[in-house]
């Protein structure tokens, strides 16, 4: 069921898909993400009804996103259990991501938040989050 006022898509700009494609698809797909829709100038991967987009637009402005700028930030994912975001973890510089914030990891975002923040090479960011160890699968509604 599609509730009103949840997510349909987000549609990301890129600088250069290759690079998109690559980084996104994989942490997409270990993430549960099935590829979606594929065309010229973009990709798509789906879980249940919501799909991202990383699309390189002719519009483009710039070819790097800045994610201090006004704008998105960050695109944050629930990522399993801790043992899963760790694994993420290690896994994610042979996709090309790196780990941010290396030095309070893994509670950069606070006391009681395990997750990780990744940056790709065009700039992006996303935080995987692991379910608190007492959650039973329902929504915490962290964040």
């Amino acid at each position: 069921m599609r509730q009103p006022g949840g997510p349909h898509h987000i549609e990301v700009w890129v600088g250069d898909l290759a690079v998109a494609e690559a980084s996104f698809g994989w942490l997409l797909g270990a993430l549960g993400y099935a590829p979606f829709q594929r065309w010229e100038g973009g990709r798509s991967w789906a879980l249940g009804s919501f799909y991202l987009v990383v699309e390189q637009s002719p519009a483009l402005t710039s070819d790097r996103h800045d994610r201090l700028r006004p704008g998105l930030n960050h695109l944050a994912f629930h990522a399993g259990d801790r043992a899963a975001v760790d694994a993420l973890v290690d896994a994610a510089p042979s996709h090309g991501w790196r780990l941010l914030f290396a030095d309070r990891h893994p509670y950069a975002g606070g006391e009681g938040v395990y997750a990780a923040y990744l940056e790709n090479a065009d700039g992006f960011e996303v935080e995987l989050v692991a379910a608190p160890e007492s959650d039973s699968g329902e929504s915490s509604g962290d964040r």
